[in-house]
């Protein structure tokens, strides 16, 4: 009995794999993953950094109305090839596929800070994210093959700090270059630091030459792209065509499946396929695709509403609502930087996609209940449990892929996580816009106020108190309803991770020098 129970028991526990990093010694992992970590700075930094220097540009070019459109390209062009830059590295080795996308990068960079007018701008943004995609996706790729699955999570929770970084100086520094520099230089300084990272890769990133003949799917690449770029174009059409369901949005939605349809039939024929569709028959790899959807829709796609939230309801000024937004970003760290210790420790991921998205439903459920005149702490209090419910369960995803898939489609399924975040994020942004317009078009009229919407935080500030409040009144009654479909859409992702099969990360043997 006591050896059925034996091998019953061995037969349970995961096998034990040898991991061979592609870099054995230490401190040149370290090394790299440092270089890894400034080309992430680099690309997340790059939206960030834009947004402050828009006004400027605009001044100096006109065509206000492409305004949204030298960031939507940017987008656009970031979310068409990440697919396709996960499995490049998959055929052809990730270290030239990283080193093409910086330099790709690099260069759009450059011609954006070169540009003549609003439309080579945009087409410069274009090249810049058709670098970007793969950078990001790259990085993640790499870090599977340095770090075994359980170490690997502790350093890529590590990433957290570098979002936050980009995310809390961005804005800051975007309008600090513009004002004393111009606003050219927001560009141009991407090219020193792509430069050393490029110089690093090379010298120091070894190449690991995959063991099969590379062949491109490049229909399958085709379909997808046009699939991925209707989905999110058609997030902008709302302010394009008017309308979500105006039929030009409508025909851009019919020409996105349209192309999905026809790359599932190219996906089963193609020898290697830009996304597996071995992929779709994995019930945890689709779970958490639906927890990466909910997660960038929340923590990513919420960040402009809780701004202008801060905005509108409470009096803060553009400056000290960007402060509030330390307790956000903070929370994301620490959450981010602790759960990845734990998973290391325990080499358990479920639970953290639980307690992730089980805060954040309860911090924007409250926050569509606080009353007008809310004291700012209670504000700053829920961020800071968004924040760190969101970092907790920010690498859930892309290690639970990772572990799940065989080596070999790693880069793939990294590039579809990365993808699903980006997406849920753009469809988020439109579906709040909708409720909010919603909400908004019902208020009643304000004396002394011709149009609500066109208010800035200084003209607001500006009002006599009286008006004032009622102004701060019709936006709390609107947001509201914005933040319980935000508290839906992270009730998703909870709702899926409850699906989870409760794996462990396995450990890892390492080969021991005679």
């Amino acid at each position: 009995m006591d050896t059925n129970s034996h091998t019953h028991a061995a037969a349970k526990a995961p096998a034990a794999q040898e991991f061979q990093s592609l870099v054995p010694d230490a401190r040149l992992r370290l090394v790299l993953y440092c270089f890894l970590m400034t080309a992430l700075f680099m690309a997340t930094l790059d939206n960030q950094i834009v947004s402050t220097a828009l006004p400027t540009i605009v001044g100096e070019f006109g065509e206000l109305e492409r305004f949204g459109w030298v960031g939507s390209a940017y987008l656009l062009a970031t979310s068409a090839v990440m697919p396709l830059y996960g499995k490049l590295g998959d055929l052809f080795g990730r270290k030239f596929v990283m080193m093409a996308a910086i330099f790709i990068f690099t260069i759009g960079s450059l011609v954006c800070g070169l540009a003549v007018s609003m439309n080579t701008l945009i087409a410069a943004r274009v090249l810049q994210g058709l670098g970007g995609g793969g950078i990001m996706v790259s990085i993640f790729s790499i870090n599977a093959d340095l770090f075994e699955p359980r170490v690997r999570a502790r350093y890529q929770s590590y990433s957290s700090l570098v979002l936050m970084a980009s995310g809390a100086i961005g804005p800051t520094l975007g309008g600090t270059l513009s004002e004393w520099l111009g606003w050219r230089s927001i560009f141009l300084v991407n090219l020193p630091i792509g430069i050393v990272v490029l110089v690093g890769l090379a010298l120091f990133l070894p190449y690991r030459k995959p063991h099969r003949r590379p062949k491109i799917d490049y229909a399958g690449a085709l379909l997808l792209a046009g699939a991925v770029t209707s989905v999110v174009f058609w997030a902008d059409t709302g302010q394009i065509f008017g309308s979500l369901i105006a039929p030009k949005s409508l025909g851009v939605v019919a020409f996105g499946v349209v192309c999905a349809a026809l790359w599932v039939q190219v996906e089963r024929r193609a020898v290697e396929p830009i996304v597996p569709l071995s992929l779709f028959s994995k019930p945890t790899v689709c779970l958490l695709w639906i927890v990466s959807i909910c997660s960038g829709a929340v923590g990513i796609g919420s960040v402009n509403y809780v701004a202008l939230f801060l905005q509108t309801t409470t009096g803060l000024t553009p400056t000290h609502a960007g402060l509030l937004f330390i307790a956000l970003t903070s929370g994301i760290a620490f959450g981010s930087i602790n759960s990845g210790r734990l998973i290391a420790r325990t080499g358990s991921y479920k639970i953290f996609a639980l307690i992730s998205g089980a805060g954040s439903c309860l911090a924007f459920a409250a926050l569509s209940q606080l009353p007008l005149g809310t004291p700012i702490y209670v504000i700053g209090g829920l961020m800071l449990m968004h924040g760190i419910s969101v970092g907790i369960g920010q690498q859930v995803p892309v290690i639970g892929v990772q572990n799940t898939v065989p080596q070999r489609d790693v880069g793939a399924a990294t590039g579809t996580v990365t993808l699903t975040r980006m997406g849920g994020a753009s469809l988020a942004i439109s579906i709040y816009g909708a409720v909010l317009s919603a909400f908004m078009a019902g208020a009643p009229a304000i004396p002394g106020v011709a149009n609500i919407e066109e208010l800035t935080p200084a003209a607001l500030a500006a009002l006599n108190p009286e008006t004032r409040t009622a102004v701060s009144a019709v936006y709390q009654h609107a947001f509201g309803p914005v933040f319980i479909s935000m508290a839906l859409m992270i009730g998703c992702s909870f709702i899926a991770a409850c699906f989870l099969k409760d794996v462990r990360l396995p450990t890892m043997h390492k080969k021991t020098a005679p």
